[in-house]
């Protein structure tokens, strides 16, 4: 809940919850810069040439300077958030050198109105002069008009959230009219605003600007995903969201290094930073996606309910962990039932397809809180370290093996011989073949190319899967992770001009990071060796979670799976047709329909493919060589029994299987998936721990060049997930991290002084040479291995 609904709630109710506080969410605005060049128009379907202000850069740059983020933080929030101009979370580990590139820019979270309002008017002058724009394009008393119209914003604002992003949008609004801007503010519920947004061409000009609101989606020491997410077009997130047809927003330089670092194409860590500071600086500069604010989110629990707190995730709150954790006390039939409430604005309850495959599907905070508990990802980043931690495969880390030096170019080049062994897909020959790279060919193509001497950066070796069964009581095997594999080859590649089994939007995702795999061995042993190109030298634990094997088969950045014969269902409903005549997609392409797991209609249409496939008995070709026909048929009959008795198609292999969902009360069950592979008390075991909270900076008002600067920092011992604290002792590592003009860091240890309390010191030598001025401070407290508690604070230097 917000914080407007938590501070309502009377003290003595307030006593009965326990109370799990975390910056889980954010605000941003997505703007709609078609065709982002000049002169900024484009001619629309109906015949009408339309002016668009946001086409322009710098009048989108401006827009940082226009809001004052502190405003909506202190009035809109009531406090319970902080300003955010980068899409990382304000004390997050690993986060504070993103936010010192805004700082560099001179951007400040309460803007700067006068500045802003003088770069818009300069920019839209300037585009005025633009010949083509003559005559046209010219201010008519408070607003800007094109040809006699007055130039608009089509603003979407969420209507369903009115005491939160309703109230951002019309002071937002406001603010752009003041810069002669005319605001069409369209207030829609999330239906309709993410149908327009997300699945609409940006060319229908049905909006131009969104108030968007985000779910931390997990705790993280990496950010280079969210870089990823958030700013290259190529993840599917940016205006268009990489579909054919569509008018598309570009970058190729922000696409290119974001692919580099979340794809390990790197040489060491400085070239990672370096790389992640450019495409931040690149992005707000580009501000086709602005972010506004980090927002602390109340999740509340009936304490008489349990007999322990759930794990939570630091970054992200109550999440897939807390419900696999959950210990709650019988009722009185002796059943253990969890009852958790989702508050979903009106509009529908998802905003998304349960679509496993395309990148769009499950993008929703509501479908993703179930489908999580539900799924087992082969490695997940842990909720109170954010470390990458296997869950459904084992490794020694003494198995992973990095060797990687500088190339002709710079680039890095793996000297690992790839075992003669290793197999990848082949989509053409739709066979798997070994010699055999896939990599980028030049001008933005990929190709299978012969190569007899392959190298790889890293190796895994002794890699094993733990199988366990599907929600349907079939074995998951061998066949489903080949089949995965496959799939992600063949649904990104388009081999020839009738190619039915290819999306554009999938292969925007998947095709750059599919030359990472050099091939993996199928040992004897039951074990798995994979070759690939990742390097992260920061940490082996993601190198080792990069090599990893898996039976998901799509759907990238999202925690789902099922089993190979719902993921082959849905190939035939997209390439092939349907029973009903339905023409499905892994895409939000309004044109068509997008597969959707639960809904009655494609899941009959999964039911009747079933059936052809039992009838036929249909084996893919990808994975002839471990699956019979016989074993087949009796995976598609075990499917076809699961969605005649429980109403849906989605076969995963977590904890907790779907076992009702009844539309009419926007009710879904979830119950207990019995033949799991680990025990319920496994993992709150594993994750309890002691964190450290800083609960104070004390900072000197003024610090004099010529003498120490004292830093006081208060410093508590938390329990994790219990939540209780105490005073911190002695083997707490707290740290004050300096950074200089130049963004250069010099670090200095605290001391301890007593219980919770300790003090470091800058000396004097080391602010003598400094300018006058404010500094960066960043605070960091930790135990061990656990997320480091972060406080940024300033020095005022004199």
């Amino acid at each position: 809940m917000n914080a407007k609904t938590y501070k309502g709630i009377q003290q003595a109710d307030l006593d009965k919850l326990s109370t799990y506080a975390v910056p889980s969410g954010s605000w941003s605005l997505l703007l709609n810069p078609i065709p982002n060049k000049a002169p900024y128009t484009f001619q629309h379907k109906d015949g009408r040439v339309i002016f668009n202000p946001l086409a322009i850069r710098e009048v989108r740059y401006a827009i940082n300077w226009l809001i004052d983020r502190k405003k909506i933080v202190d009035e809109i929030l009531l406090g319970a958030g902080e300003p955010a101009i980068t899409a990382q979370t304000p004390g997050q580990p690993g986060t504070y050198k993103f936010n010192l590139v805004p700082a560099k820019l001179g951007m400040t979270v309460r803007g700067n109105e006068k500045k802003a309002l003088a770069d818009i008017e300069a920019a839209m002058k300037a585009a005025a002069d633009l010949p083509e724009n003559k005559g046209k394009l010219a201010k008519t008393g408070q607003f800007w008009t094109y040809n006699g119209e007055p130039v608009t914003i089509r603003f979407i604002i969420r209507v369903d959230d009115p005491s939160g992003r309703l109230l951002e949008g019309r002071y937002i609004a406001d603010q752009l009219e003041k810069a002669g801007l005319k605001v069409e503010r369209l207030e829609y519920d999330r239906s309709k605003a993410g149908k327009l947004v997300y699945s609409g061409d940006p060319a229908a000009w049905e909006w131009s600007m969104y108030t968007e609101g985000w779910g931390a989606g997990a705790t993280r020491s990496w950010w280079d995903i969210t870089i990823s997410q958030m700013y290259s077009p190529y993840y599917g997130y940016m205006p268009g969201g990489a579909t054919e047809g569509f008018w598309n927003y570009e970058n190729k330089e922000i696409d290119d290094i974001a692919q580099k670092n979340i794809n390990g194409w790197f040489l060491t860590a400085d070239e990672y930073w370096a790389g992640n500071m450019k495409v931040q600086e690149m992005a707000l500069k580009e501000a086709v996606r602005i972010y506004v604010c980090s927002q602390t989110q109340y999740y509340v629990a009936n304490k008489a309910r349990f007999n322990a707190r759930m794990l939570y995730g630091l970054g992200d709150g109550l999440n897939n962990w807390s419900v696999r954790s959950v210990d709650v006390k019988p009722n009185d039939k002796g059943e253990k039932v969890l009852r958790v409430t989702q508050y979903s604005a009106r509009g529908g309850l998802f905003m998304s397809s349960w679509d496993p495959v395309g990148v769009d599907g499950f993008s929703d905070v509501y479908s993703a809180a179930i489908v999580e508990a539900c799924s087992d990802m082969s490695t997940f980043e842990s909720p109170n370290s954010a470390k990458d931690t296997p869950l459904r495969v084992k490794y020694d880390l003494k198995n992973v093996e990095t060797k990687v030096v500088a190339g002709k170019d710079g680039k890095p080049e793996g000297t690992i011989a790839v075992d003669p062994a290793a197999m990848i897909f082949n989509s053409k020959t739709k066979k798997w073949e070994t010699g055999v790279e896939y990599k980028d060919v030049g001008n933005g193509k990929y190709d299978y190319v012969k190569n007899a001497a392959l190298k790889s950066y890293s190796k895994l070796s002794n890699l094993e899967y733990i199988y366990g069964k599907w929600h349907d009581g079939q074995p998951v095997t061998l066949a489903d992770i080949m089949y995965a594999t496959a799939f992600a080859y063949e649904w990104a590649n388009k081999d020839g001009d009738g190619d039915k089994y290819f999306d554009e939007a999938y292969a925007s995702q998947y095709q750059s990071s599919l030359p990472i795999s050099k091939g993996v061995v199928l040992n004897k042993n039951g074990t798995f060796t994979t070759y690939f190109d990742f390097n992260w030298p920061m940490d082996k634990d993601r190198v080792a979670a990069s090599g990893t094997v898996s039976p998901k088969a799509g759907n990238p950045g999202r925690q789902t799976v099922v089993s190979f014969e719902i993921y082959e269902a849905l190939a035939k409903l997209v390439a092939e047709g349907s029973k009903s005549g339905t023409q499905y997609s892994f895409s939000g392409d309004p044109s068509m329909t997008e597969v959707d797991v639960i809904n009655p209609k494609c899941v009959a249409d999964i039911k009747a493919k079933l059936q052809d496939f039992v009838a036929a008995k249909y084996v893919p070709d990808a994975i002839k060589q471990w699956i019979t026909p016989e074993q087949a048929v009796a995976r598609y009959n075990a499917a076809l029994a699961f969605i005649d008795k429980y109403g849906h198609a989605y076969i995963s292999n977590g904890p907790f299987f779907i076992s009702k969902v009844d539309y009419n009360n926007n009710y879904i069950e979830l119950s207990a998936f019995r033949d799991y592979p680990y025990k319920a008390d496994y993992f709150p075991k594993l994750f309890a721990t002691t964190l450290t909270r800083i609960d104070d900076v004390k900072v000197p008002a003024t610090a004099q060049k010529t003498s120490d600067a004292k830093i006081d920092i208060a410093v508590s011992a938390l329990t994790y997930p219990e939540d209780t604290a105490k005073a911190a002792d002695n083997k707490a590592k707290v740290t004050v991290t300096l950074i200089l003009a130049d963004n250069t860091e010099k670090v200095y240890t605290a001391k301890f002084v007593s219980a919770g309390n300790f003090q470091a010191v800058i000396p004097a030598k080391d602010l003598s040479g400094l300018k006058s001025g404010a500094y960066t401070l960043v605070v960091q407290s930790v135990f061990g291995t656990e997320a480091p508690s972060v406080q940024p604070a300033a020095l005022v230097l004199f």
